[in-house]
C-alpha cells in the first residue's frame, strides 16, 4: 500500500492506495492547510484515525513551488519541506515530492473520458509528449515525455515566463502592467489575478464602464469569479471583454507550451479556472488564438486540447509517482 498527498494552499487531500493497477483507495480525508505546521502533521493525524492493514511501503506529494536541491517551499505555506528528512519523520521507507503540476500530469492517466471535456480532438491519439497548462490561483505548467512506451512527468515555472503580446490590445494591457509591476510574466495575466488585472486594465483605460454593484461585489468577493459572473449572464459588457481577453491571453499560452513541449499527445488544461469557463472555452476565441501560431498552424490542429474537470488528478497523480517508486524498486509492476 501507498499513501498519496496534495497539498494546496487552502486544503491537504490525503490517501491510501492499493493495487498498482487498479490504484483502489483504501481511506481518505481533507484538512484545511492553514490550521496546521506542516506534512507530516497531517500525514500523522490521518493516519492515527483509521486501521492500516499493511505496512505503507512509498508515499509521494504534490507540493507547489519548486524542487531546489532537495528543499521545496510551499507557495503560500511559508513551509520549508526537506524531502530527505521524511521517510524518518514519516516512517514510511520511500518518500517523494512532486510539484503540483508535476502531479497533475501524473494524474491524467487515471483518469477517465469523464473526467475530461475536449475542446479539439486533433489527432484523437495520446501517443507522444503532453503538457499541462493549469491557470488558478497563479499558473501552474509541466510537460510529460513520451518514451515510446509511457509517458514521465516534468515539471517547470513556465508561468513565470514574461508575457508576449500577441496584438495590439494587448500590447497595451502590457504597458499598462508594467506600470505597476514592471516586468510581466504570464501568470499576471493568466489566472485569477490576471482576469482581475485585465478588468483594472480595460476599466481605467476608458474601455468601459464599471457598474457600482460590481465594483462592491468586488470588495466581498473573489474578484475573478465576479468578473465571469457577470460576463456570462452578459449583465456587463466589461466583464465579457475582460474574460474575452483572458481566453485569447489563454489560447496563446497554451500553444506556447503546446510547441515548446511537442504535445502531440494532447494538451491539457487544469487548475480551478477552465473547468468553470467551458462555455466560454468551446467558443471560437480559445482555439483561434491557440492556432494563431502561423506556419505551425497544422501542426497545431493535431493536438487534442481537453480540460481536466475532476478536481483530485493531483492527488491520483501522487499516487501513481508512490506506486512508480515501487516498480523501480522491483516491488510492483505498474502500467503505463
Amino acid at each position: 500500500m501507498i499513501l498519496a498527498g496534495d497539498l494546496g494552499g487552502t486544503n491537504f487531500r490525503v490517501a491510501i492506495f492499493r493495487g498498482a493497477q487498479e490504484m483502489e483507495r483504501v481511506d481518505s480525508a481533507k484538512f484545511r492547510s492553514a490550521d496546521h505546521s506542516s506534512i507530516e502533521e497531517m500525514v500523522h493525524l490521518f493516519l492515527k484515525g483509521i486501521p492500516v492493514e499493511a505496512p505503507l511501503m512509498a508515499a509521494a506529494f504534490g507540493v507547489p513551488g519548486p524542487n531546489v536541491g532537495g528543499m521545496v517551499k510551499a507557495s503560500n505555506l511559508g513551509w520549508n519541506i526537506e524531502i530527505k528528512a521524511l521517510p524518518k519523520l514519516l516512517g514510511i521507507p520511500h518518500v517523494s515530492v512532486l510539484n503540483d503540476l508535476e502531479s497533475t500530469a501524473y494524474g491524467l492517466s487515471a483518469l477517465q473520458e469523464s473526467d475530461l471535456a475536449t475542446l479539439q480532438v486533433g489527432s484523437g491519439s495520446t501517443v507522444g509528449n503532453q503538457c499541462v497548462i493549469a491557470p488558478g490561483t497563479g499558473l501552474g505548467e509541466a510537460g510529460l515525455f513520451w518514451d515510446g512506451f509511457r509517458h514521465t512527468a516534468w515539471a517547470c515555472e513556465g508561468g513565470h515566463a514574461d508575457f508576449a503580446p500577441t496584438d495590439e490590445l494587448q500590447h497595451d494591457l502590457l504597458t499598462y502592467l508594467r506600470r505597476e509591476y514592471g516586468r510581466v510574466s504570464f501568470e499576471r495575466v493568466v489566472s485569477g489575478m490576471g482576469i482581475a488585472n485585465i478588468y483594472r486594465f480595460l476599466r481605467d483605460t476608458g474601455r468601459g464602464v464599471e457598474k457600482e454593484e460590481i465594483a462592491e461585489s468586488m470588495k466581498r468577493e473573489d474578484a475573478a469569479a465576479v468578473i465571469d459572473r457577470h460576463a456570462a449572464d452578459g449583465s456587463s459588457s466589461l466583464c465579457q471583454m475582460a474574460m474575452d481577453l483572458f481566453v485569447q491571453a489563454l489560447g496563446a499560452e497554451c500553444s506556447n507550451m503546446a510547441l515548446k513541449t511537442m504535445a502531440t499527445g494532447g494538451v491539457f488544461l487544469g487548475g480551478g479556472i477552465p473547468p468553470k469557463i467551458i462555455d466560454l472555452l468551446r467558443r471560437p476565441l480559445f482555439l483561434e488564438s491557440f492556432l494563431n501560431k502561423g506556419r505551425l498552424r497544422p501542426l497545431l490542429e493535431t493536438m487534442p486540447i481537453k480540460v481536466v474537470l475532476n478536481d483530485e488528478t493531483a492527488l491520483l497523480g501522487a499516487a501513481k509517482s508512490a506506486f512508480r517508486i515501487l516498480e523501480n524498486r522491483g516491488v510492483v509492476s505498474q502500467a503505463p
